[in-house]
């Protein structure tokens, strides 16, 4: 009997090592098809990656054409521009000492021809209202010192430029925009009264300084002549403004906006009509535009 039993199982446990043996088998396989496909789609997503790359590289290229053509062309336009802004015939009205109690006249007539201006404007706390409306209006505010004090100004390098950026923050204050760095020096850049009060060699200082500010200073080569005497008369100012202008394609015309100048308000209008009939166009200064300079300091 027990013989017996004993044979009986055996063959149960020959069937579970068959079972476990089978289940190895099977593991063995999924593994293997896991292991395959991960392979594959592998190969797939490295193939997928290739193929961007190569999308990539080919968009890049195509961009670095096009940007070059692009280059290309703002190069061709900006030589073009400046070929034919060379020789375009532009006026720059300026109006230095500013605001006072004209400027108000002097707007009014530029807004009815439609003509921009620069004003060289001085501290006026007085007129505050006048720059913003300056300013507002299209015209450049540009700086001529706050105190326009030849005495002070003109005694260092430093006196100088502490006065003008004292006028640029007092500007930004009442405009809200920041300074434009464009300046014209009180008397001119070669003025000889600033020698009484820092010696022969104060301006060279003074533009050496300026220069290294970032400021870039205009004179004149069109002076309307109304500061030789008080009021100067009403045609000459017309006379000189026009005549001079003639002979100069870029005009860099001075005038004062100061309360005695009622005749070169007057003489605007004339002034304005003539250089259109010469045919300038108006611009406001800016640091691409030309700039006479009476005394040239590296």
């Amino acid at each position: 009997m027990r013989n017996s039993k004993i044979k009986k199982k055996r063959p149960l446990g020959l069937l579970l090592v068959k079972i476990f043996i089978f289940t190895l088998c099977i593991s063995s396989l999924v593994q293997a098809a896991v292991g395959q496909a991960t392979v594959v789609r592998g190969e797939n997503e490295s193939t997928l990656l290739l193929q961007q790359i190569s999308q990539i590289r080919s968009h890049n290229k195509k961009l670095k054409l096009e940007n070059k053509n692009l280059q290309s062309g703002i190069i061709k336009k900006e030589a073009s521009y400046k070929e034919k802004m060379a020789n375009t015939k532009i006026a720059y009205l300026t109006f230095d000492d500013g605001p006072s109690e004209n400027t108000v006249e002097i707007l009014r007539i530029l807004k009815q021809y439609d003509v921009k201006a620069t004003f060289f404007v001085n501290g006026h706390p007085n007129y505050s209202y006048l720059y913003k409306q300056i300013s507002d209006e299209g015209h450049l505010l540009a700086n001529h010192t706050y105190s326009h004090e030849y005495k002070d100004i003109y005694n260092s390098p430093d006196n100088f430029k502490n006065d003008t950026e004292k006028l640029d923050r007092y500007l930004t204050s009442v405009t809200g925009k920041e300074p434009n760095y464009i300046l014209r020096f009180p008397g001119g850049s070669n003025n000889t009264i600033s020698n009484n009060f820092g010696g022969n060699e104060i301006m060279t200082s003074v533009i050496k300084e300026m220069n290294a500010s970032g400021y870039k200073y205009f004179d004149w080569n069109v002076d309307s002549t109304d500061a030789s005497t008080y009021c100067q008369d009403r045609n000459k100012i017309v006379q000189a403004v026009l005549s001079e202008s003639s002979q100069t394609k870029h005009a860099i015309i001075l005038m004062h906006d100061l309360a005695p100048k009622i005749t070169t308000v007057q003489a605007l209008p004339e002034i304005i009509e003539g250089l259109k009939n010469q045919g300038f166009i108006f611009d406001v200064l800016s640091k691409k535009a030309y700039a006479p300079q009476f005394t040239v300091v590296k």
